[in-house]
């Protein structure tokens, strides 16, 4: 088991910004690392003998109330401009210019690919909550696959995304019938710049170290929220590092299923359980029986 325990395009692309989408950031101190909460599906330990007698081992599975569960779904963005770039020149991944891509037409499509599983498999009906990176292939992919559907006129809800928002070439696309968006500073990529935001260098990155911790920051802070089951759109090194720092005790098998790099819009889905108190939701479908009182005894006690 593995312990974890605002850009200036924002509402260019978030029309709808009075209504359906909200910006956060964290105060920018020095996280620690959160010890309350575990990722599923559960690790064990790899030193296990199967000739051992069966009580000598611990349980392979678990089970945790269900109000103490949420599901989270991570995607990394489709393919950008600066994918493109890095792939010929690594260094591309540094360039001021590329700093906030815009998706390609091949990104597009597969924002395309995606929103056509996500309603298929009936994932568009269960999302609560969409959280974005505040970049703008971020927010075009959030959009893109989880947003309404082409806004139309004469329909009352306005645009999430305006149209040819990001020089896509996209229409609007609406905010009928789909989950409210947040863009949150904290699940961005590799940030550039200091703590105190008094210096910006194009050449220096935030340490990898700094990004998984920022990011447990992120997974705890996502457990204050009441949604149960919430999307993040983010980027290959956020959520590489992060996920890195889930799985680095688990069994091999399940450390290289969570911690392997995101292809371009990849979703992954994963549950988060609260151990402690972090969370004391009551449970929503729990029933306190003995409703009217009687005589309540162990059926082997019974007559």
């Amino acid at each position: 088991m593995v312990q974890l325990l605002q850009h200036s395009h924002l509402h260019t692309v978030f029309a709808a910004a009075n209504t359906t989408i909200g910006v956060g950031q964290f105060p920018r101190r020095r996280a620690k690392f959160p010890t309350s909460l575990v990722l599923l599906p559960r690790c064990t330990s790899s030193s296990s003998s199967s000739s051992a007698p069966m009580d000598a081992n611990p349980p392979t599975t678990a089970m945790y109330p269900l109000h103490r569960c949420k599901t989270i779904y991570l995607v990394r963005h489709a393919q950008g401009v600066h994918n493109v770039e890095g792939e010929k020149d690594h260094s591309a991944y540094m360039s001021p210019q590329l700093f906030d891509a815009h998706l390609t037409p091949l990104g597009w499509n597969q924002v395309d690919c995606l929103r056509e599983h996500v309603k298929k498999s009936g994932l568009a009906q269960k999302i609560e909550l969409v959280i974005t990176s505040p970049l703008l292939r971020t927010m075009q992919t959030a959009v893109g696959v989880f947003g309404g559907e082409n806004s139309v006129d004469g329909v009352s809800a306005p645009p999430l995304m305006v149209e040819n928002a990001g020089h896509s070439s996209r229409p609007a696309i609406s905010s009928l019938n789909c989950p409210p968006f947040l863009a949150f500073e904290a699940c961005r990529e590799h940030l550039i710049e200091n703590d105190e935001d008094v210096l910006w260098e194009p050449n220096v990155r935030e340490a990898n170290s700094s990004v998984a911790a920022r990011g447990m920051k992120f997974i705890d802070w996502l457990w204050t929220r009441e949604e149960k089951e919430i999307a993040i759109v983010s980027h290959s090194g956020f959520l590489y590092h992060t996920l890195s720092m889930y799985s680095r005790e688990c069994h091999p098998t399940i450390r290289e299923e969570v911690g392997k790099h995101f292809a371009n819009c990849e979703l992954r889905s994963m549950v988060l359980v609260d151990t402690s108190m972090l969370g004391s939701d009551s449970p929503s479908y729990n029933y306190p029986g003995s409703i009217p009182a009687g005589l309540d005894l162990p059926s082997d006690a019974a007559p």
